[in-house]
């Protein structure tokens, strides 16, 4: 699956979203080593804080599945607005994903028309770490 197929199932997750306060549906898409995608959507709830975040959702089923090794996560939103996961979402992917990472975001394109990619480490630079806590 290139990164424009995993956006592409990103895009699909978002239908799936429940969020009817903001009305800002968000779908993840996050691929394992060995090549498995696992998808989530946003769910979320009159108290925004307890609401569930697509990445951490898709990251979710991945862990419980046994995965622990990941190449890239693709983030879709029903606004297309080049979403980039959220600091919350960050800290939680680089609990279970290293710097490198591949992000792939809605609404960015580089010359070509290909999704620009990011990386992790690019993204949270300064993330908690276990190292950081011994």
């Amino acid at each position: 699956m290139d990164d424009k197929e995993l956006l592409e199932t990103a895009r699909e997750a978002v239908d799936d979203s429940y969020a009817p306060y903001s009305e800002y549906r968000v779908g993840a898409a996050i691929e394992t080593e060995d090549g498995t995608v696992y998808t989530g959507c946003n769910i979320e709830n009159a108290n925004y804080s307890n609401s569930i975040h697509a990445e951490e959702l898709a990251i979710s089923k991945a862990i419980e599945a046994g995965h622990r090794s990941f190449v890239r996560i693709a983030v879709s939103s029903s606004k297309r607005d080049g979403i980039t996961p959220c600091g919350m979402c960050r800290q939680s992917l680089r609990e279970f994903c290293d710097d490198d990472l591949r992000i792939v975001c809605e609404n960015e394109t580089d010359p070509e028309g290909e999704p620009v990619v990011h990386t992790l480490g690019e993204l949270l630079p300064d993330s908690i770490t276990p190292e950081t806590l011994e």
